[in-house]
């Protein structure tokens, strides 16, 4: 009884392996870009990134990943299976947009980098519960093809 599952596991992990080698799995373990770009979807977020101010300062995993190594890998595989999922089954969306999670990540690294400035505007009348980026929506990856328009939320069904 144990050989056909022993058989099936073996498989499973050869087909897995078989996988990763052929997808490059490691280069999306790095901080590259490029790699974030291999996807068509993506290349208006990496061609307004490329010409905006955080190309010389920033990658991507420095503004969208945690920067702490457990939480890092833990949302690198998230994100993956999401897009993985998202291509094998043709749910693409039309417009990409940071999940909840994400953009509290993003805000995490957005107060990393700028502690001063943030202290700045935290101790200024301007103090208040709202997202860097929703002021500052074209600094990380300028206007080139992305929409300046706050985030559309779908309504919930009433």
């Amino acid at each position: 009884m144990k050989l056909p599952l022993v058989i099936g596991l073996m498989a499973l992990i050869v087909v897995a392996g078989v996988l990763m080698l052929a997808s490059d799995f490691t280069a999306y373990l790095g901080n590259n870009p490029e790699t974030c770009n291999n996807c068509h979807v993506m290349d208006a977020a990496y061609e307004g990134w490329y010409h905006a101010g955080h190309q010389d300062w920033a990658a991507c995993n420095d503004c969208h990943i945690p920067h702490d190594f457990i939480p890092k890998y833990i949302v690198k595989a998230q994100s993956g299976f999401r897009h993985v999922s998202a291509f094998t089954l043709g749910h693409i969306p039309a417009a990409i947009r940071a999940h909840d999670s994400s953009r509290q990540v993003i805000q995490e690294n957005c107060i990393r980098c700028h502690t001063e400035t943030v202290a700045n505007i935290l101790d200024s009348s301007m103090a208040g519960e709202r997202l860097c980026f929703e002021c500052h929506r074209d600094v990380a990856h300028g206007s080139r093809g992305l929409s300046m328009l706050p985030v559309q939320h779908k309504e919930e069904n009433k």
